[in-house]
């Protein structure tokens, strides 16, 4: 069977418990250099954050470099300039430009070719966007809160299920603002409601994999042969083809948006809110597997009845290794080089066989008869 029809299936053998410590040194960089830069570099916030004021005017093939060449003079050569559509242009001034309100009007007029009066001009405070940012961090906390006690309900109480799903939220939120950081992006309404619908793909793509851990409980008991950890691994193998499904079905059309309404058709307005779902939604598919799993593992193998599991299961597989000595050893060194290969095989399939199912083992193969003591 191909590795494809293996992944559609279900039956993958991949070692993501090796892959998770990388994982965590991963996330724990990329976490650290996300809050120091935003320590020190801040946010690129818009206008509509710290305040400021704006003109607008339709002036088709006209270029950044002409309007700043108009600019130049008033003393807003560093202004903001985007060009809308190919068809308008738009300014973003700091609030202490609005007594240059009216000559940039006249200057964009000019480079227009219409009248002033066609400029259209708008002032945003920042107590506009001191309010949406209050509002988006209240939304955040009750958000959390709310998802903390949905997911210990829904998955019979366990709530360091609900932990680890706050943990990722927590780190998709951290590290796609941090990139925004340092890569300055501009900080937009658009931006805060992209990052706020973000949060529910994230939470959805981690709660497919508990879901799998659920059902998958019932082989972690006292008579199980699979620790917790190992649980957890053979879950995100069976639904690992079902969360590469659902990333890339939630990415395309996400990129497809950014490439061609941002940067064919040029609306800024969709590139905003494009690049916050793009790193957004990558960064909730990384940590659905490479955070939330771990975090949980971690705490649960911590458990006394998980722990008393993986210690009696460590023994049995000693006891298990050094029961290949002894006679079968004897044996092995009897039959000479030429065989000793083919009956050290044999030797590890015997002690493999009766690790794996010891009941079996002793049905299928009696042990041998005892030799009678001759008769003195």
């Amino acid at each position: 069977m191909s590795a494809i029809a293996r992944l559609y299936r279900g039956e993958n053998h991949y070692n993501f418990s090796r892959a998770w410590r990388f994982g965590m040194v991963l996330s724990s960089v990329l976490f650290v250099l996300s809050i120091g830069s935003l320590a020190t570099r801040g946010l690129n916030l818009g206008i509509d954050f710290k305040g400021g004021i704006s003109w607008e005017v339709k002036a088709p093939n006209t270029t950044v470099e002409q309007t700043r060449e108009v600019l130049g003079p008033l003393g807003l050569s560093e202004a903001k300039v985007q060009v809308l559509n190919k068809t308008s242009v738009r300014v973003q001034a700091p609030a202490d430009s609005v007594d240059k309100q009216n000559q940039v009007r006249d200057a964009l007029g000019k480079l227009a070719g219409v009248p002033a009066g066609d400029v259209g001009v708008s002032t945003v405070g920042p107590t506009w966007g001191s309010e949406i940012t209050g509002s988006a961090v209240r939304a955040l906390i009750v958000f959390l809160v709310c998802i903390l006690g949905y997911v210990t309900l829904t998955f019979r109480g366990e709530w360091k299920l609900a932990i680890g799903v706050v943990v990722a939220v927590i780190h998709d939120i951290v590290i796609s603002v941090g990139v925004y950081s340092i890569f300055q992006f501009e900080v937009t309404p658009a931006t805060v409601i992209a990052f706020l619908t973000i949060l529910g793909y994230s939470i959805y793509d981690t709660v497919v994999v508990y879901d799998k851990v659920q059902e998958n409980s019932a082989r972690v008991g006292v008579a199980s042969r699979m620790t917790y950890t190992e649980m957890m691994n053979l879950s995100m193998n069976q639904v690992l083809m079902r969360s590469i499904n659902t990333s890339v079905v939630a990415v395309l059309p996400v990129l497809s948006t950014l490439i061609v309404g941002a940067f064919i058709l040029g609306a800024v307005t969709l590139e905003e809110f494009a690049i916050a779902l793009t790193v957004g939604l990558t960064i909730g598919a990384y940590s659905s597997i490479f955070v939330a799993a771990p975090v949980v593992v971690w705490m649960k193998e911590k458990e006394p009845r998980n722990r008393q599991l993986r210690d009696r299961l460590a023994a049995t597989a000693n006891r298990a290794g050094s029961s290949s000595t002894g006679a079968e050893d004897a044996a092995v060194a009897a039959e000479g080089p030429v065989t000793a290969d083919v009956a050290t095989t044999k030797t590890k399939v015997a002690t493999a066989a009766r690790a794996t199912d010891p009941q079996s083992y002793s049905r299928n193969h009696p042990p041998r008869p005892r030799k009678q003591g001759k008769k003195r």
